[in-house]
């Protein structure tokens, strides 16, 4: 056939895999490429012979690219597609997709949506399996039957069992032959077909693996009633984050809400509840004559500890509980950015804003705008309207007016509702199914402490509200984005009633909506550190890594060292240095070549300029280029008809190959043939110069000018 080309035109040859390359003789090819990088070869190709005639581009392929964005096909020369493959008799399971979403829902925080594709199964029933990462099965689910090229959705919920970064296993086999799949720990069969992309250094190491795992492959396969098991399995990264986060509340007095908070929050590892609590407000200041040189409060009086500092007569008393240091809110509320920014959420409750001075409200604003912090505010008898929080920073970040309001009704009792964008928040849910949810909502007591606003704000969602006897309903739960971070208004003041009516030894509720509550607060606070990893859409070997770096006040910091030590799948650790960003500062950016299939895991340390460290953060994602290769045996004959339609060109069917090159010679190819011409020899020029000096003479003898 390249010869038949030859004979009348200028054959170059090209092959590709995860890149282009040139070659003699199509007898070099070796097949054992890990992608197919259709568009960015054939993009390669263009801008390689740009402005030279192309009669063609005649390409062999099955149109299952790994790389495919939304490509401008019309500004290419034509393509020829030549269709190789028909999966038709070939029978192949394949996880064609794997995505991540996570809840702040504390029976299932965790949902893993795996898209599964099957052709040729003649109704053999199909095992799908989650593992973790040692190999355990989390879950397991039979499908009865696959319809050929109709792909079915599995959704699977899970709760990690440690925090941090997690990976998972996805994968698909025909039952009864869940053995024939390597272990997790090993690198599934014909991943790693090659050692051609690697370094001279592990060049040899990887391609005994290629030869281990293509012989494990080959004799899987005998077993096997598919024609493949590389497309079996998919890899899927779940990030927790990385707590402990540290919640500061702030209460006007000793309440019941603070009690069940604290007990609920006891069970969560990743959060720490560090409270504030005014026992007594203050008062004025008097001089009695049998307590001359008193200053201190009276409610000190006995204790003759002189280390300890104790409030004066016109402060307010405050308890300190769960703090870490000694000295950690000693002066009472904090008042610089340093001490409040330490704090992941914030929640006030049954507390005045007179409380709070007016540089410590806008601390707060800043706090969840430009920190990105969480503030819940609760409805006690001081909060909202009563608390005069209109007119302050805080009162301009709640989700709700609180300039005026009604006041309750005494002894009404309000019944608590959700709205129907609180169903769809797994954080206001507690039970797992509607029914349930409906059912507890049913048997949930009626609240008397309800704190009335005049209107949400726009932009605000109510996702919770409460009905009085006579069908009137008021918000009872708002929340809204306010900058970086977010804001919620539970206005009910009593929700500690909820837990009155628990039947004994039975899981509270209450409790369980807190932790969900207080993990919505802090589950998008960023840190001081964070990293962003994203697949390269030309290269699927390339990760690029974005970190970026804030100072103590949460702003950009620039002048940042920043390392990254990557850990591969094979155990090695390779440390790179991240470099300035040029779009924004603070951001701080590199590239990552992967090589072994399977985890990555990148840890980021950042250190100022002054040599301290600012914060570490950790992140991961998955290599495997088989999977993706072989995601689908069948061709995208679809995509390269587009691709031929588009660039003027035509599909060629296998069996009319040699028909077509020996009619090529004999078609109208469009010849383009570059000409330099000068632009003063062009008539249309001349007659322009000889217009603008016949319209300035006659301009000027218009004007009576020489």
């Amino acid at each position: 056939m390249a010869s038949a080309l030859a004979q009348d035109f200028d054959v170059r040859r090209y092959a590709f895999d995860t890149r282009l390359q040139p070659l003699a003789d199509f007898s070099e090819l070796t097949f054992a490429g890990e992608g197919s990088a259709l568009s960015t070869s054939l993009r390669s190709l263009t801008e390689r012979f740009y402005g030279r005639p192309i009669g063609g581009v005649l390409l062999l392929t099955d149109g299952n690219g790994t790389d495919l964005p939304d490509e401008d096909w019309k500004s290419m020369p034509p393509v020829y597609p030549v269709v190789l493959g028909d999966a038709e008799e070939l029978a192949d399971i394949s996880v064609s997709r794997v995505s991540v979403s996570q809840t702040n829902f504390e029976a299932a925080p965790v949902t893993l949506l795996a898209e599964i594709s099957g052709r040729g199964l003649q109704d053999r029933t199909v095992i799908v399996r989650v593992l973790d990462e040692a190999g355990k099965e989390i879950e397991r689910r039979a499908i009865e039957r696959l319809t050929d090229d109709q792909p079915l959705a599995q959704s699977f919920q899970i709760r990690p069992e440690k925090p941090g970064l997690s990976f998972y296993t996805v994968q698909a086999t025909l039952e009864g032959e869940e053995a024939l799949l390597p272990p997790t720990s090993e690198t599934p069969s014909g991943y790693e077909a090659s050692g051609k992309n690697a370094s001279a250094d592990d060049s040899a190491a990887e391609s005994s693996a290629a030869e281990n795992n293509a012989i494990a492959e080959s004799r899987a396969a005998r077993r096997s009633a598919e024609a493949t098991l590389a497309n079996n399995r998919r890899l899927v990264v779940v990030d927790r984050g990385g707590g402990p986060y540290r919640v500061l509340y702030v209460s006007g007095r000793p309440n019941w809400e603070f009690k069940f908070l604290r007990r609920a929050l006891t069970e969560d590892d990743e959060v720490e509840l560090v409270g504030l609590v005014r026992i007594a407000k203050r008062e004025p200041k008097f001089t009695f004559r049998n307590r001359a040189g008193e200053r201190s409060n009276p409610i000190f009086r006995g204790f003759e500890n002189k280390d300890e500092q104790t409030e004066q007569y016109d402060e307010p008393v405050l308890l300190r509980l769960g703090i870490e240091q000694r000295e950690e809110l000693r002066a009472g509320f904090p008042k610089s950015a340093d001490e409040l920014f330490a704090y992941h959420a914030l929640v006030i409750d049954d507390l005045e804003a007179e409380f709070f001075r007016q540089d410590q409200l806008s601390l707060i604003q800043q706090f969840v705008s430009q920190r990105g912090g969480g503030l819940l505010m609760l409805g006690g008898r001081e909060s909202f309207v009563k608390g005069e929080w209109a007119r302050t920073p805080v009162g301009d970040l709640l989700p709700v007016y609180v300039d005026r309001g009604e006041p309750a009704p005494p002894e009404t009792e309000y019944r608590l509702h959700l709205t129907r964008e609180g169903w769809l928040q797994p954080w206001v849910r507690v039970r797992a199914t509607e029914q349930e949810e409906a059912k507890r909502l049913a048997e949930m007591p009626g609240f008397r402490t309800v704190n009335f606003a005049r209107a949400i704000k726009p932009g605000a969602s109510v996702l919770a509200s409460v009905e009085s006897p006579d069908g009137r309903q008021q918000p009872a739960l708002a929340v809204q984005s306010f900058g970086r971070g977010r804001a919620a208004a539970l206005l009910i003041g009593d929700l500690w009633r909820w837990n009155m009516r628990r039947p004994e030894q039975t899981e509270s509720d209450l409790e369980k909506s807190w932790r969900q509550t207080v993990r919505w607060l802090v589950a998008d606070v960023p840190k001081r550190v964070e990293i962003e990893t994203r697949q390269s859409e030309t290269n699927g070997d390339l990760q690029r890594l974005t970190v970026r770096v804030r100072d103590e006040r949460y702003e950009p910091l620039d002048n940042a060292t920043v390392k990254i030590v990557v850990t591969t799948p094979d155990n090695r650790q390779i440390e790179i240095a991240a470099e300035p960003s040029d779009e924004s500062a603070g951001e701080y950016v590199t590239t990552f070549a992967s090589r072994v299939p399977g985890p990555y895991r990148a840890t980021v340390t950042a250190v100022a300029a002054d040599g301290s460290e600012v914060g570490s953060r950790e992140a991961g994602w998955t290599y495997e280029p088989a999977t993706d290769e072989f995601r689908t045996l069948a061709p995208n004959r679809p995509l390269l008809e587009r691709i031929a339609r588009e660039t003027g060109g035509e599909v060629i069917p296998l069996n009319r190959l040699s028909a077509f090159v020996n009619d090529l010679p004999n078609r109208k190819i469009p010849v383009e043939e570059a000409w330099t011409y000068p632009l003063w020899h062009t008539w249309t020029l001349f007659a322009f110069a000889i217009g603008c000096l016949v319209g300035e003479w006659g301009l000027r003898r218009w004007k009576g000018l020489p």
